[in-house]
């Protein structure tokens, strides 16, 4: 299997919280932000959607689908996150074959990435009052990118994607404000049970950014309150 290089930048410190089933981190500065999975997913219009399709398909079989891909999605980032750093014995994941063979897939597309800056590490922003832990940033092809990892049943039509890119999009915020580095692209990689391995990737853009700041407003104005403090 492939050797990765890493770059070596310091990983920042962050503490995580559950306030009320939202995910808060404290900064080193004392200040408390909630992530960036907390903001997008306490949107209206996505609980509102959530919530239709938990009525359609029904209560046990919409909890058994989330468990599900929860499982999934757990154990192929460790696996993932085990093989970037040089770590991987795939024997101890014997358990899960799933997993191991959605991994197995997607291999040749990990295969694209290399010099990898940070992975499985928190970030945060003062200026966007937002926190978060990306999955991965390292180069994609030769290009510094943010590297999100996704599981699925199949390859997912790209129009349910926009708001990883969204997300992507508050990482590369992050990373610019406390590093000093700019991403060239947002890159999502989707592990299929069907055996496939999607990519879609997009360089950063300003719709994703306006979007970004439309979760963040609307999640200050129902929460900001009880969850924001400033250090």
């Amino acid at each position: 299997m492939k050797l990765y290089n890493h770059m070596g930048l310091d990983p920042i410190e962050l503490c995580a919280t559950m306030v009320e089933g939202k995910r808060l981190y404290t900064t080193p500065e004392g200040d408390r932000f909630p992530s960036v999975t907390t903001v997008i997913s306490n949107n209206a219009e996505k609980k509102k959607a959530i919530a239709k399709w938990r009525q359609r398909v029904g209560t046990e079989k919409a909890n058994n689908i989330s468990a599900r891909s929860t499982h999934r999605g757990t154990k192929y980032h460790s696996i993932v996150e085990d093989y970037l750093n040089n770590q991987l014995t795939l024997s101890e994941y014997d358990k899960y074959p799933l997993p191991v063979l959605m991994f197995q897939h997607s291999v040749k597309t990990l295969e694209r990435i290399n010099n990898i800056y940070l992975q499985e590490a928190a970030l945060y922003s003062r200026h966007l009052e937002l926190a978060g832990r990306v999955d991965c940033i390292a180069e994609f092809d030769g290009e510094l990118s943010i590297i999100d990892f996704k599981t699925s049943a199949e390859p997912k039509r790209e129009q349910y994607m926009y708001d990883y890119f969204v997300q992507e999009t508050a990482y590369a915020c992050m990373l610019q404000e406390q590093y000093d580095i700019t991403v060239k692209k947002l890159v999502t990689i989707v592990a299929c049970e069907n055996g496939e391995t999607q990519v879609v990737s997009h360089p950063p853009k300003k719709e994703f950014f306006i979007k970004l700041m439309t979760y963040i407003d609307e999640y200050q104005e129902r929460y900001g309150q009880k969850t924001i403090i400033r250090g």
